[in-house]
C-alpha cells in the first residue's frame, strides 16, 4: 500500500503540473516597451493557520498568535520548543526533562489549554509530521518539538481552539504551525556559545542558512549543529541535599540496606562498614539511622547524580527548492533531516532480594543501589536515545484560471533507538551465591541463601559491573505519508464581495513499531518477564470544504465541513466535523468575531495496537502505605519495584471536541492594537489510560477516603472501584510485606470528559521617536476560568483549577516584551509571569512567579553583528520546601537559573 500511495501521489502531481504547463507553454509575443504605470500599493494574499482560504487580512474568525523566527533569539529563548512552551495559552504542566523516569525524556511537548500534548496538532509548513515513536507518559502519541531547526524558521503560528473541520484529527485544543522560510537572498552564518551561572549546561550552536534565486529556480537551505552538557541535581544548591530543607525526621535514602520484611526495621550494618564506603556517591556515604528502626548506609546526595537537563548533541539540515515552470505553475520540494543523541540519568541501577539468610538464621531483604564510581561514571547507567527523523515533500502548485491549487506528497519518519542498562539474571548469585533450597517462613515459601559475610557492603569493580549488567536497546520507529490536493478561489461575486471557497482531499497512512531488545525474551535480564514487539498501521481518507461568505460589507461568515475516516485491524472509525464563524466590522478599526466548531481525535495508535506487556516499574512510591504510616509523599521511604500488566484496546472510538470562541480586535491606529478572545472547550469520550503514579495516588485516596489536602473521596464511586481494582496488594495482615503491591493493571477505555474555558488578551504598541529610535512592545495575558474533568459518568467532577490536590493548570499566565531599536543597537526585554499553583504539600498556593530575559544586539556593519543574550536575568527560581526534596515544583518550573550566550552573526 505504501508504494501504491507513492505512485498515485507522484502520478497525480505530474498530471496536475502538466496540464497548466502544457496549456500555457507557448511563448508570449514580444511587445513594445510601454510607459511604466504609476505604482500601486498591493498586499499579497496569504494563508493563515485556521483556514485554507487566502486573504489579505491576517486576522480571521479564529484567534491566531504569531512568533517570528527572529524573536526566538531576541527574546532569549533557548530553542523553538522553549519559545512555544512560553506561550501563555500553554497553561498545562507536562513531564519535562527533570520529571524523573518518564517514557519520553528525549522528547519535548506542550499542553495548549492544559488538555495534554495529544490534543494539539503540530504542523510543519502546514503538513503533518511523524509522531514520536514512544508514547508520552506511556500512553498517548505526540509530536516531539525538541529537534526543530531554528535557523530557517520564518514564523510560528499558534491557533487555540478546535480546528477539526479544517485539519482533521488532533486539532482539539489548537494547532501549532511552524513555517520555514520559502525564499531568501544571501546567506547568514551564526555562532552561539554559553552556559549557566550555577554550573552545568555549557552549550554551543553553529548555523548556516540562506538561499539564492537563479532565473526560475529558488533555493533555500540551512545547516545547524549544537551540543549541550547535562545539568545534574547536584549542580544546584537547592537540590543537591536530600535533607537540608526537609522536615525534622527526614533521613537520606539507602544505598546499602538489609531490612526485616516483616517488621520493616533495618538490620544494622557491621561497625565501620558505612565509613569504609565513604568514597562512593561523590564521597557522601554515611551511616543513617532509619525512622522505622535500625540503620543502613545511605547518602544525602542520593539524587545528585541524576539529570535535570539532558546531555544533547544534535544536527539538522534543510533544503527547499522551487522551480517556476511558468508564471502560473511551480514545482516544489522540501527535505528536512535531523540526527540527535540524548543522554540522561533518571534512575539508579538497583537490586533487591527477599530470602532466608541461612548464615544469619533470619529472613532478610537486601537492597543495593549501584553508585557512579562502580558503574563507569556519570552516565554509566544512563539512558541513551539515538534518534533520526526526516520529512520530504514533493508537490506542484499554481493557477488554473482564477483558481489556485496545490498537490503534494509528504513522507515523514522518526527512528529512536533507546537504550538502558539492566542487571543480568546472574545478579542474585553474584551477591548471594548459589541458592540452597527453599524454606517455609510464616506460611510463605522463601528461597534460602548463605551469602558471604559483608557481601552486601562490598563495592563492585568495573569488571564485576560488566559481568552483572549490560545495555539493552529498543528500536522504535514511526512514519507518516499522505497525499493532499487542495484548491481555493472565488466562486462568484455577491453584492458584498466575492464568495470564496477552498476544498481539500487527503489520502494518508501512518504507522509505528516498537521492537524491544530480543534478549529481554531470552531470560537474560534480571526481574524482567519479557517484552513483545508492538505496532500497527492505519489508513486515512478525508475530504473538506470551506466557504467565506460576505453577507454585508461589514459582515462575513465562514462555514467549513470535513469528513475523516480511519481504517485499522479490519475496523474503521469516522468522524464528520464542521465549523461556523462570523466576522463583523461596525467601524474599520474594530472587528468582532465568534466561532463554533467541532473536532475529534482518532484513538492514539499506542492505545490500539499495544500488545500485553508485563514488566516492573522501578522504585515506585507506595502512596497508600505512606498514608498509613503518616509519611509525606515527597519524603516517604516506602519505595520498591512494582510489577505491571499493560495492553491496548482496538475497540476505542474517537474522542469528540467542541469549541466556542468570541472576541474582538481593535486597531485605533497604526501604533496600537488590542485583542480579546473568550474560549470554551469540551472533550467527550476521552480515552484514559493513566500512569502508575496517578493510579497509586488515586487508589490511596479511595482506600483512605480523602485526598492529602483533606478533600472527601467516595470509596464506592465508579472511579474508586476502577482504580482500586487496578492495584493488587498483599492482605493487610500478611506476615510478610503486608499491603505490598503485587501488580498494577493499565489499559485504555473511552470514558472521560473534560471542559475548560477562559480568555486571552493581547496589547501591541509601537512608536517611532525618530532620532531616538523605535520602541515597540506587546503584552499577552491568559486567564483560565474553569477546568474540570470527570473520569466516568456519574462520578464526582475533579476541579483541575482550584482543587489543590488535582490542579494541573496555571490559573493564569502573562508574557510581554519591549524592543528598542536605535542606530546599530537593538535591545529586547522579555518577561513571563506564571500564575498560582499548589505548594508541594498541597496545603496552600504558591504566589505567582516571574522570569525575565534580555538581549542586546550591536550591528558592527551591514554584514556583521554581535549579541549578548540572557535567560533568567535575576538567576532565581521558585523554592518550595513544603514537600521536601527537590524543594521546587517539578513539571511547572525549571531550576536552570541564569544562562548567558554570546552570539556572532554574519551575512554574505
Amino acid at each position: 500500500m505504501k508504494k501504491s500511495l507513492l505512485r498515485l501521489s507522484v502520478a497525480a502531481i505530474a498530471l496536475t503540473a502538466a496540464v497548466p504547463a502544457f496549456a500555457q507553454s507557448a511563448p508570449a509575443p514580444v511587445q513594445a516597451e510601454a510607459p511604466e504605470p504609476e505604482a500601486v500599493a498591493t498586499v499579497d494574499e496569504v494563508v493563515v493557520t485556521g483556514s485554507r482560504i487566502r486573504r489579505v487580512d491576517l486576522e480571521g474568525v479564529a484567534p491566531v498568535s504569531v512568533l517570528t523566527g527572529e524573536a526566538i533569539d531576541t527574546r532569549g529563548f533557548r530553542s523553538v520548543f522553549d519559545a512555544l512552551s512560553q506561550a501563555t495559552q500553554n497553561t498545562g504542566s507536562v513531564q519535562g526533562e527533570d520529571f524523573g523516569a518518564t517514557f519520553t525524556p528525549a522528547a519535548n511537548v506542550i499542553s495548549l489549554r492544559g488538555l495534554g500534548p495529544n490534543h494539539t496538532l503540530v504542523l510543519l509548513n502546514g503538513r503533518r509530521v511523524a509522531e514520536y515513536p514512544s508514547a508520552y507518559n506511556g500512553s498517548v502519541n505526540a509530536v516531539n518539538l525538541a529537534n526543530l531547526p531554528n535557523a530557517v524558521v520564518d514564523r510560528i503560528e499558534v491557533l487555540t481552539g478546535g480546528a477539526g473541520a479544517i485539519y482533521g484529527s488532533d486539532a482539539i485544543a489548537g494547532v501549532v504551525n511552524i513555517k520555514l522560510k520559502q525564499k531568501t537572498d544571501g546567506f547568514d552564518a551564526s555562532l552561539r556559545y554559553g552556559g549557566t551561572e550555577q554550573g552545568g549546561g555549557e552549550n554551543w550552536r553553529a548555523q548556516l542558512s540562506g538561499g539564492r534565486s537563479w532565473d526560475r529556480l529558488d533555493v533555500v537551505g540551512s545547516l545547524e549543529y549544537s551540543q549541550r552538557d547535562a545539568i545534574f541535581w547536584g549542580d544546584r544548591e537547592i537540590s543537591r541535599s536530600f535533607t537540608r530543607y526537609a522536615e525534622p525526621g527526614a533521613v537520606p535514602p539507602a544505598l546499602f540496606s538489609n531490612r526485616n520484611p516483616i517488621t520493616r526495621a533495618y538490620y544494622d550494618p557491621p561497625a565501620g562498614l558505612c565509613e569504609g564506603l565513604g568514597a562512593l556517591q561523590g564521597g557522601t556515604v554515611e551511616r543513617v539511622v532509619a525512622a522505622s528502626g535500625g540503620s543502613y548506609c545511605g547518602s544525602d546526595a542520593f539524587y545528585s547524580t541524576r539529570t535535570i537537563q539532558t546531555q544533547k548533541e544534535s544536527g539538522n539540515a534543510y533544503l527547499g527548492l522551487t522551480y517556476h515552470l511558468n508564471d502560473d505553475t511551480e514545482v516544489f520540494g522540501e527535505f528536512l533531516y535531523g540526527k540527535t543523541q540524548v543522554d540522561n540519568v533518571v534512575r539508579s541501577l538497583s537490586w533487591n532480594k527477599t530470602f532466608w539468610n541461612d548464615t544469619a538464621g533470619r529472613l532478610e531483604t537486601w537492597n543495593r543501589v549501584l553508585t557512579p564510581e562502580e558503574t563507569g561514571g556519570a552516565f554509566g547507567v544512563g539512558n541513551r536515545y539515538d534518534e533520526e527523523n526526516w520529512n520530504a515533500v514533493l508537490g506542484v502548485r499554481g493557477h488554473i484560471g482564477d483558481w489556485r491549487y496545490e498537490a503534494a506528497f509528504n513522507r515523514s519518519e522518526y527512528v529512536s533507538d533507546q537504550s538502558r542498562v539492566r542487571l543480568l539474571t546472574g545478579i542474585d548469585a553474584f551477591f548471594l551465591g548459589a541458592q540452597q533450597g527453599t524454606r517455609d517462613v510464616a506460611g510463605t515459601t522463601q528461597p534460602v541463601f548463605a551469602p558471604t559475610a559483608n557481601r552486601l557492603y562490598t563495592p563492585l569493580t568495573s569488571g564485576e559491573f560488566g559481568a552483572v549488567a549490560d545495555r539493552f536497546t529498543d528500536h522504535n520507529t514511526s512514519w507518516l505519508q499522505d497525499f493532499t490536493l487542495s484548491v481555493d478561489g472565488d466562486l462568484w461575486q455577491l453584492p458584498a464581495g466575492a464568495l470564496q471557497a477552498a476544498a481539500v482531499v487527503e489520502i494518508g497512512e501512518q504507522g509505528y513499531k516498537n521492537q524491544p531488545d530480543a534478549r529481554l525474551n531470552n531470560g537474560v535480564a534480571w526481574n524482567t518477564s519479557g517484552s513483545q514487539p508492538s505496532g500497527g498501521e492505519r489508513k486515512r481518507q478525508a475530504a473538506g470544504l470551506e466557504l467565506r461568505v460576505p453577507i454585508l460589507d461589514q459582515l462575513t461568515a465562514t462555514v467549513a465541513g470535513r469528513y475523516d475516516r480511519y481504517e485499522y485491524r479490519g475496523e474503521s472509525v469516522d468522524s464528520p466535523t464542521y465549523s461556523l464563524g462570523l466576522q463583523y466590522r461596525p467601524i474599520p478599526s474594530l472587528m468582532l468575531r465568534s466561532s463554533y466548531s467541532t473536532s475529534f481525535r482518532a484513538p492514539d495508535m499506542n492505545y490500539i495496537f499495544a500488545t500485553e506487556t508485563r514488566g516492573y516499574y522501578p522504585g515506585v512510591t507506595d502512596y497508600y502505605q505512606c498514608r498509613l504510616e503518616g509519611q509525606d509523599y515527597s519524603s516517604c521511604d516506602i519505595q520498591y519495584n512494582m510489577d505491571f500488566t499493560r495492553g491496548g484496546n482496538a475497540e476505542l472510538q474517537p474522542e469528540k471536541g467542541k469549541s466556542f470562541t468570541a472576541g474582538f480586535v481593535w486597531t485605533p491606529s497604526k501604533a496600537f492594537d488590542i485583542q480579546f478572545d473568550y474560549y470554551d472547550l469540551e472533550i467527550s469520550q476521552q480515552v484514559t489510560s493513566l500512569s502508575e503514579d496517578i493510579i497509586l495516588r488515586t487508589e490511596a485516596d479511595c482506600r483512605i477516603g480523602r485526598t492529602p489536602s483533606g478533600g472527601t473521596v467516595d470509596p464506592t464511586s465508579a472511579l474508586c472501584l476502577n482504580y482500586v481494582g487496578r492495584v493488587a496488594r498483599n492482605p493487610g495482615d500478611a506476615a510478610i510485606n503486608p499491603n505490598q503491591v503485587t501488580r498494577i493493571t493499565v489499559n485504555p477505555i473511552n470514558a472521560a470528559s473534560e471542559t475548560t474555558r477562559g480568555f486571552d488578551a493581547t496589547v501591541n504598541a509601537r512608536h517611532d521617536f525618530e532620532r531616538y529610535g523605535r520602541l515597540s512592545g506587546s503584552l499577552t495575558y491568559t486567564k483560565v476560568l474553569e477546568h474540570e474533568y470527570q473520569q466516568f459518568e456519574g462520578d464526582p467532577t475533579f476541579d483541575y483549577l482550584r482543587d489543590l490536590s488535582r490542579q494541573s493548570d496555571w490559573r493564569d499566565r502573562m508574557s510581554g516584551s519591549v524592543t528598542w531599536d536605535v542606530g546599530p543597537w537593538t535591545t529586547t526585554l522579555y518577561g513571563v509571569r506564571y500564575g498560582t499553583i499548589p505548594t508541594n504539600d498541597y496545603a496552600s498556593e504558591r504566589d505567582p512567579y516571574a522570569v525575565f530575559n534580555a538581549s542586546v544586539r550591536y550591528r558592527v556593519n551591514d554584514k556583521a553583528s554581535v549579541s549578548v543574550i540572557m535567560n533568567n536575568i535575576a538567576d532565581r527560581y521558585p523554592e518550595d520546601r513544603t514537600g521536601g526534596w527537590p524543594n521546587y515544583s517539578i513539571g511547572w518550573y525549571d531550576i536552570y537559573g541564569r544562562q548567558t550566550w554570546v552570539q556572532l552573526d554574519y551575512s554574505f
